[in-house]
């Protein structure tokens, strides 16, 4: 996780509508090959001063090398600034250190869409929309992940034992799902899912730079999985044998915590 160094001071600006300082914000795109670094489950470094806002994300891999606050069409001109990558360190909850790009993108409002175009090591300008949500003070992206996931654990519904939740599943070619409500397992500060396909081809899945194999042998594919948090969405990979050859396919799994039981 990249920490970054914030401002102090408490006065809030019209800006912001928030105090100057340092935060750790929820990220979220329109797409699932541009977001947070699983590692970081969505969340960035939000720094405020003087009102302006600026969120530092570190993001899957190095194949996005530059950003642009804007639409794509206005990147492409002469002049236009563009953002450029720091080398970022993520590490995964299995202690495994990879080094992806992050950048550090202007925010015009909380809780409101806005642009931000992005071009790949192919060369293509590509639009895509952005939401800054849920600042919580600190700078310490982990301990904000780990306390969504205590306070989920502490929840007066959600004792030890099994319980059912309602999942949905996005990216693919969308033809694939996953059974919902799911079943999850809570054993201490330990919380699983138990995903099952709506195919018995998927042979292994990718969770948080963890590779995790079915727990069965008969009928649709069927992983168990941990979950940090309910309330931000959880980016896996899943490699399907339904093709001519194996591929790797990034989803979404998105729960409802308030469906919690």
């Amino acid at each position: 996780m990249l920490i970054m160094a914030g401002c102090s001071g408490t006065e809030k600006t019209a800006d912001s509508g928030i105090a100057d300082g340092t935060y750790v914000a929820t990220f979220t795109t329109d797409n699932s090959m541009f977001h947070v670094n699983e590692a970081n489950q969505d969340k960035g470094i939000l720094s405020v001063k003087d009102g302006k806002m600026t969120i530092h994300v570190s993001l899957q891999s190095k194949k996005i090398v530059n950003l642009y606050p804007g639409l794509a069409e206005d990147a492409k001109k002469e002049g236009a600034e563009l953002l450029e990558p720091t080398t970022d360190i993520v590490v995964y909850s299995d202690g495994y250190e990879d080094e992806v790009y992050g950048f550090d993108i202007p925010v015009p409002s909380l809780d409101e869409e806005f642009d931000v175009a992005l071009i790949g090591t192919h060369g293509n300008w590509y639009d895509h929309k952005v939401v800054v949500s849920d600042p919580v003070e600190g700078d310490d992206i982990q301990a904000v992940i780990n306390g969504n996931a205590a306070d989920n654990a502490a929840s007066s519904d959600f004792t030890d034992g099994e319980h059912t939740i309602e999942v949905a599943l996005e990216g693919g070619t969308g033809r694939a799902s996953v059974e919902s409500p799911a079943v999850i397992r809570k054993n201490g500060d330990e919380i699983t899912a138990v995903i099952t396909w709506s195919s018995p081809y998927y042979d292994y899945m990718i969770v948080n730079g963890q590779r995790y194999e079915p727990v069965n042998t008969e009928g649709n594919s069927v992983f168990e999985i941990p979950v940090a948090s309910f309330d931000s969405p959880l980016e896996v990979i899943a490699d399907t044998t339904a093709m001519s050859e194996p591929h790797e396919i990034e989803y979404t799994l998105k729960f409802d915590p308030a469906s919690l039981k």
